[in-house]
């Protein structure tokens, strides 16, 4: 009997994937629900015999069985998008049943558990500080030292917290993996909790992922007698964008509202429920197994470059051709990951610009694209790798408008606790409208009230940049969190780079910040 895998990710569902499994299974074939290659494009994904077909449709069947498909790409592992790429966090990615305890353990689950269990908890932390993983959800702090430190901090108590609350614009690596890889996740929780001495450990995911939040329970059950005592619960956070800030998370789990806390204290020493707490993210934690396999952690540090070691999941967003989940190696650049790899854009149109972490990440321009995927390198450039999100944008973008959204975006998720942060994105967007409607043309009743605004304030325009970049700089250093201090990344990008959506000459005012 003919067996066909098909992804059963939210994303190949969404295309068409249930209704394709549906009708091999009617047309007398086995039909096996794997994790999803990530591959977006070419969803629903049909895997026959190792080849691939794909986009297809129910339609597609009766071809593809007989081999007359014309949309066979070959043998998937084979072919260029998977084959250049270094997977470690995603190596299960298309080939295992996400809820397979048998083929997790068949492709080197619960190894690293194994063995953490066997050299004891002092040993994984120096082999976690030895790998060089530093934090995948944005703020690149070194995993190891974060464990070493609550490890070290006094309490009977102490806690392990997945901060699975992927909320950028252009991201999914998160979701994948808690749909495709769930067991993974659980055992690099279970490896920290070990290290750390903790007992206990939750999972915040946005209830935007039912998915998820349905294979992880799942998950959970079918892993407890595996990790115990280590015991595990999936928390829901309701969309709120500030949650993804790990002391607005503890507060959301402690069923307070989400709101950031001042630090110190750190959470890790003052977390959840006032106890020394790790707040990993996702891709952190599931890298954990891979590094405590025998000679992971050496294998794992000589990737990368410079302090970034190890490989990072890029996922490719907007308008690009080839859309999906690329892990590389630190050290990539925006011209091999938006060209070479992705294609360029869907449209055919010119690439303008591309956005790399999330909606608060800077705008860089095509002639920065040798910039390499390194955390020293853009934080130099004043830009931001975030959660490794890369949103291509082309020729018919307005950059202003850009610009105007990253504050209106700040004003709609802010928590409201900071000033910089509350009042600065509210006045942002207003200072940007009077800079655009003071370069246009007297072309609509709307751009007459626009600069009738701007001549009330009494400013020229050279004055509005300087206003503009001295609001930026104050909330860059002035907010709680990275919420209101990220907020001016893509509008000085936008600006520095694009001055002509705004209505004027290329000019930076003496205080500003942009790249």
């Amino acid at each position: 009997m003919t067996v066909v895998r098909i992804s059963d990710d939210a994303l190949a569902r969404a295309c068409g994937a249930d209704a394709v499994a549906a009708a091999f299974e009617a047309a007398g074939c086995t039909v096996e629900r794997v994790s999803s290659w990530g591959m977006h494009w070419l969803e629903p994904l049909v895997e026959v015999d190792g080849q691939g077909f794909g986009p297809a449709t129910a339609d597609d069947v009766a071809a593809i069985l007989d081999g007359t498909s014309a949309k066979a790409i070959g043998r998937i592992e084979g072919h260029p998008f998977i084959a250049g790429q270094q997977r470690l966090t995603f190596a299960r990615a298309g080939r295992t049943r996400p809820l397979s305890l048998e083929d997790y353990a068949a492709t080197g689950g619960w190894q690293g558990l194994e063995r953490a269990r066997a050299i004891g908890p002092a040993k994984v932390i120096e082999e976690v500080i030895a790998s060089g993983l530093r934090g995948r959800g944005g703020a690149g702090f070194p995993a190891g030292i974060k464990w070493r430190t609550v490890a070290d901090a006094a309490g009977t108590r102490k806690y392990i917290v997945c901060n699975a609350d992927e909320g950028d614009s252009g991201t999914f690596a998160d979701r994948m993996l808690m749909e495709g890889d769930p067991f993974q996740l659980i055992e690099g929780m279970a490896i920290a909790a070990h290290a750390v001495g903790a007992a206990h450990g939750y999972i915040y995911v946005r209830s935007e992922y039912p998915d998820a939040i349905r294979k992880l329970e799942a998950a959970i059950g079918l892993a407890a007698g595996i990790v115990a005592p280590f015991q595990v619960e999936v928390r829901l956070g309701a969309g709120a964008y500030v949650c993804g800030e790990e002391t607005s998370l503890l507060n959301s789990i402690e069923g307070r509202r989400g709101e950031v806390r001042a630090k110190p204290p750190l959470p890790a020493l003052e977390g959840l429920f006032g106890c020394p707490t790790v707040v990993n993210n996702v891709l952190t934690l599931t890298a954990i197994p891979h590094i405590l396999a025998e000679g992971g952690a050496e294998e794992y540090a000589r990737l990368g470059i410079d302090r970034s070691r190890g490989t990072k999941p890029i996922q490719l967003a907007g308008n690009i051709k080839y859309g999906g989940l690329y892990e590389t190696a630190f050290g990539i650049t925006l011209n091999e990951l938006v060209y070479d790899i992705g294609g360029g854009t869907a449209s055919g149109r010119p690439v303008k610009a591309v956005q790399v972490g999330g909606p608060l990440g800077a705008y860089i321009p095509p002639d920065r694209f040798g910039l390499p995927f390194d955390y020293e390198a853009y934080a130099a450039a004043d830009a931001l790798i975030g959660h490794g999100g890369v949103t291509v944008f082309d020729d018919t973008v307005d950059m202003a408008a850009m610009a105007r959204f990253a504050f209106e975006f700040c004003a709609a998720e802010s928590c409201g606790k900071c000033t910089p942060c509350r009042i600065g994105a509210v006045r942002g967007a207003e200072i940007v409208d009077r800079i655009r409607a003071g370069g246009r043309a007297r072309d609509s009743v709307e751009s007459v009230r626009q600069m009738h605004n701007a001549a009330k304030t009494g400013r020229n325009r050279g004055e509005q940049l300087a206003l503009l970049a001295d609001l930026c700089d104050t909330m860059k250093y002035g907010s709680l969190c990275a919420l209101g201090g990220f907020t001016p990344y893509p509008v000085m990008s936008a600006l520095t780079h694009w001055p002509d959506d705004f209505g004027h000459e290329a000019a930076e005012p003496e205080t500003a910040d942009g790249l």
